[in-house]
């Protein structure tokens, strides 16, 4: 059995990816287990270096794993080539670093006679299940810090996205044991087949909320260790002293980024009552400025596409679309660059997930205030404030309920910072120190001296 791969851009079916059955997922993971005996007693070093070539790899391949991901997702390749494949290269590199930051905290006699050591140890076989809005980037995230502590990997891409997946296996391959890392491809029940399976120690998924529950719900049917980056609604908290202009340029291009398919998407604004109407009329503006196919993509399949419609179409009577609202153009899956006000806190479009290029605007009175729309809401991955005053910053960005806080920017992310969140954001960090502890455990080992 296969499904149908298709262009974005043009709504167009150009290939077919094959479904992982179960056999399939039995010995892809029998191999990993079997991997696992190797890798685990690698050295350090040793996977520094398989890691470092992997990077070096990538970066050599970056035009082909540019083709391959702008076809299936629609992206703009300058993007993918100077944005998107440079951060994938700079987490490998970051993780073969960590690979040799492996170790336990330090340890003595706390009982007469005997001494203890902490060991920090790979975890085992790792499930892992990647989204299609970052396919390359967020499969990078999650086999880089897994791999450099020792596990191996079992990886499925979402099932619109799979080619840079393969693709990286391919070239890891030369690299690594056989079975570390394998990709398969496939749908739910593939994936659910590698949540469920005996073998798998760990699950990691990057997806929406609702596939997070899933896997958690049939994860913890065996106890399996979770780590779960799910979906979010970022608030954007605007206060009367910024500059209108250069702010609104910031938020639209921090909430259009990729579409607005971007679990950190600046696309929930919240404007102080005194500046409500000038600001809405400055991300109008710049709203307006920007132009699907050149500045941004399309969504990424006709499901995601008539998902944002239909939140735009149920707008309650007291919203305003400002700007956008429809498709753009009669060709592939592109939607208008979307401002809309008059929202409150209760409209679906402010509480749901919109993943598209929209821009939902709410105002507030007061600082209070702002900071309990904000918390309004059941995600908790990322947020911002903007403001000139220090003493806002400070306070406002520590009573915001999300696992990233920016300050008068909104989505850079660097390998060396954690990127996790709170509430139906999930659980668990990728990036930094921090995600590399997700894929260890800790062991106790005392010795008694006689």
């Amino acid at each position: 059995m296969t499904l149908d791969l298709t262009d974005p851009a043009t709504g167009e079916v150009f290939g077919t990816s094959p479904i992982a059955d179960q056999s399939d997922v039995d010995t892809a993971l029998a191999s990993a287990a079997r991997a696992f005996k190797v890798w685990r007693r690698s050295t350090p070093a040793q996977r520094q270096l398989a890691l470092l070539k992997i990077a070096d790899a990538l970066e050599s391949h970056a035009a082909e794993f540019a083709d391959l991901e702008v076809r299936e997702t629609g992206k703009i390749r300058s993007v993918v080539l100077d944005e998107e494949i440079p951060e994938c290269v700079s987490a490998l590199r970051f993780f073969a670093g960590a690979a040799r930051q492996l170790e336990g905290t330090a340890a003595g006699e706390y009982t007469e006679g005997h001494t203890s050591v902490i060991r920090r140890e790979p975890v085992g076989v790792c499930a892992q299940i990647a989204p299609w809005n970052y396919p390359l980037m967020m499969a990078v995230w999650k086999i880089a810090p897994a791999l450099a502590a020792g596990n191996t990997v079992v990886l499925k891409p979402a099932e619109t996205t799979p080619s840079t997946a393969v693709r990286l296996a391919e070239i890891a391959a030369e690299f690594l044991p056989e079975g570390a890392f394998t990709v398969l491809t496939g749908d739910r029940d593939t994936g659910r087949a590698l949540v469920k399976h005996p073998i798998t120690d760990l699950v990691s998924i990057t997806g929406s909320t609702r596939a997070g529950i899933d896997v958690a719900t049939v994860a913890a049917a065996d106890l399996k260790r979770t780590h779960l980056e799910l979906g979010g609604n970022a608030p954007l908290l605007v206060f009367p002293d910024v500059d209108l202009a250069s702010t609104a340029e910031g938020i639209v291009g921090a909430a259009f980024y990729n579409a607005g398919q971007d679990c950190t998407a600046g696309s929930r604004v919240l404007v102080h009552a005194s500046i409500h109407d000038d600001f809405v009329a400055e991300l109008t503006k710049a709203a307006a400025a920007q132009t699907p196919g050149v500045d941004f993509g399309p969504l990424n399949s006709r499901a995601q596409f008539d998902r944002v419609q239909g939140l735009v179409e149920r707008l309650p009577s007291h919203a305003r679309v400002e700007a956008g609202g429809v498709q753009h153009g009669d060709r592939g899956f592109y939607f208008a660059p979307t401002v809309i006000s008059g929202l409150r806190q209760d409209d679906e479009i402010v509480q749901e997930e919109i993943f598209g290029p929209v821009i939902t605007v709410q105002s507030f009175s007061d600082e209070d205030e702002g900071v309990a729309l904000a918390n309004g809401v059941p995600y908790g991955l990322a947020s911002s404030v903007w403001t000139r005053d220090l003493a806002i910053a400070a306070r406002v960005s520590a009573d915001l309920d999300f696992g990233c806080v920016w300050v008068n920017t909104h989505g850079p992310l660097v390998a060396e910072m954690p990127h996790g969140g709170f509430g139906h954001s999930g659980h668990g960090k990728d990036l930094s120190a921090y995600a590399f502890a997700e894929y260890t455990r800790v062991k106790h080992v005392m010795t008694r001296f006689a």
